[in-house]
């Protein structure tokens, strides 16, 4: 489990261009800690750090645990909570990216 957790986290981290470093300077914990627990060699996280790396990188989408997700699903599922949060911010700059979403998709689809 924490080997899958650690490939999620590396995974989501990477697409987000955050640098291992930089990364465990915002947790709190040493590169070394935060590397170990991406390769799955580290064998127990505290919740707090959990909940840390939750809320910027939003590895848990709301799929029940017995429904497997594959990589789009997931990549979707976790634009969705970011699209939620920055709408109710940025309103007008939720609105721009939907609209260039779905604008880029009819174009590729044609």
């Amino acid at each position: 489990m924490m080997q899958d957790l650690g490939k999620r986290i590396r995974y989501v981290r990477e697409k987000k261009r955050i640098t291992l470093n930089a990364f465990a300077n915002q947790l709190g914990v040493s590169s070394g800690y935060l590397s170990n627990l991406e390769r799955g060699k580290t064998d127990n996280i505290e919740l707090h750090l959990l909940e840390k790396i939750q809320k910027e990188l939003l590895i848990f989408s709301m799929v029940p645990p017995d429904q497997e997700e594959d990589q789009i699903t997931f990549r979707f599922n976790r634009a969705m909570q970011q699209f939620r949060a920055l709408s109710e911010t940025e309103p007008g700059t939720a609105e721009y990216l939907l609209s260039a979403f779905e604008i880029g998709l009819e174009h590729f689809l044609k």
